[in-house]
């Protein structure tokens, strides 16, 4: 089991408008190694209001991780992640793209606003609970990311 890193419970942001997808990722995740905390917006507007501190997000802890759906409305995904790499007391959280997108193009654009990563959405529920659990063991586990005193909140 990894290490706990020394900051304490792990944050993890997931930006998904889909309830079954984030049924999963809720069951993922608690089926992990790791103590988190799980919160969850429906669009990218609320999104970056979390990020940003904005209320009613003003209380929000800076999380560890962003999953980030590409298809979400508002603020589509492409532009949550342009706005969150440009940000420079955003920029730093790591930001792992995680949608049902295979396209080359869509993978190219991801990685051009600098995502962290790009996973596809599995189909069966076996892989997409493993998956997941992977994504936290790398993510929240096994790199090292700048300590939290270290975060600024953005604009």
């Amino acid at each position: 089991m990894p290490s706990l890193p020394a900051q304490g419970l792990l944050t993890v942001l997931l930006v998904e408008d889909n309830a079954g997808d984030v049924r999963l990722v809720r069951e993922a995740f608690r089926e992990g190694q790791m103590r988190h905390r799980l919160d969850v917006v429906g669009d990218g507007e609320e999104a970056l209001a979390y990020l940003r501190g904005v209320e009613p997000h003003g209380a929000a802890p800076r999380p560890d991780l962003i999953l980030l759906d590409l298809n979400v409305p508002r603020k589509n995904g492409y532009e949550v992640l342009r706005e969150v790499k440009e940000d420079p007391g955003l920029r730093r959280i790591p930001v792992v793209v995680f949608s049902s997108s295979d396209a080359e193009r869509d993978v190219a654009l991801c990685y051009d606003l600098h995502a962290n990563c790009c996973v596809q959405k599995p189909g069966g529920l076996e892989e997409f609970i493993a998956i997941l659990q992977a994504i936290e063991t790398f993510w929240l586990g096994t790199v090292r990311r700048p300590a939290r005193s270290r975060y600024v909140r953005g604009r």
